[in-house]
Order: structure tokens, then C-alpha cells, then sequence
């Protein structure tokens, strides 16, 4: 995946145009890892552009939906860290923590310790 120059911040930055994110929409595997990509770059509202249509195309109730849900959640808290919003984020990270817990196994190929690390960076994280 391209990067925009710079993280899109709702309110603050240009959101980035829409054909970034045209590749990923009928690849979910490519949309995926455009999304961890983004993520370890920290382009948190990035990422979830990219996992939003992974997470729909999941069986509902299923593990690979939940850790979706739970990943997007995860991108959402790094990019209220980063936007000096700590009760939103902390708010939201308890989301996320709810969603991964229905996680079973290594849906999509992640496994806990993937998920931990990417945790691990939201918790990490600080505002600009």
C-alpha cells in the first residue's frame, strides 16, 4: 500500500482520496495486510479504511469477524491517542478488548501475540 504524505486526523487533515483504497475492496487477504501496513505506520483511520470491508465480509458471529471488529477498534484508539483524546480512546480500547475476546484460534492468519503486539502500539502511542 501507498501512504498518503501524512495520517488523515478527522477535523484537522484532508481525508485521503478514496481511489488509495479502491485496490483493497475486492481483495480482503490484500485489504488485510494493507491494513496491518498502515497500522505499523500508524495511519490508524487508514487502516480501518482498509479493514472495514474485511470485517463485512465476514460470517456474522464468527471469529475472523470479531477479530475485524476488534482490529478496526484497536485502529480507532491509536488515532484518538494520537489525537489527544485519551478518554475516547481508553473508551474505545475496552471495545476492542470485548471484541478480541471472542476471538478463538488465528482467524485471517493473526494469532494472540500478533494482536498483543498491535495492542501494544495503541498503548504505547501519544498524542501529537
Amino acid at each position: 500500500m501507498i501512504l498518503p504524505p501524512e495520517p488523515h486526523f478527522p477535523g484537522r487533515t484532508p481525508r485521503p482520496d478514496p481511489a488509495l483504497f479502491a485496490p483493497f475492496r475486492d481483495d480482503p487477504a490484500a485489504a488485510l495486510r494493507a491494513g496491518l501496513t498502515a497500522f505499523a505506520a500508524r495511519y490508524y483511520w487508514e487502516a480501518h479504511e482498509c479493514w472495514e470491508g474485511v470485517w463485512m465480509a465476514q460470517p456474522p458471529a464468527s471469529a475472523a469477524r470479531h477479530l475485524m471488529r476488534g482490529l478496526i477498534q484497536l485502529a480507532n484508539a491509536g488515532l484518538k491517542r494520537r489525537m489527544g483524546r485519551e478518554a475516547a480512546a481508553l473508551r474505545i480500547l475496552a471495545l476492542a478488548d470485548a471484541s478480541l475476546r471472542e476471538v478463538q484460534g488465528a482467524p485471517l492468519g493473526l494469532d494472540a501475540a500478533a494482536v498483543q503486539r498491535l495492542r501494544g502500539q495503541v498503548l504505547a502511542e501519544t498524542a501529537l
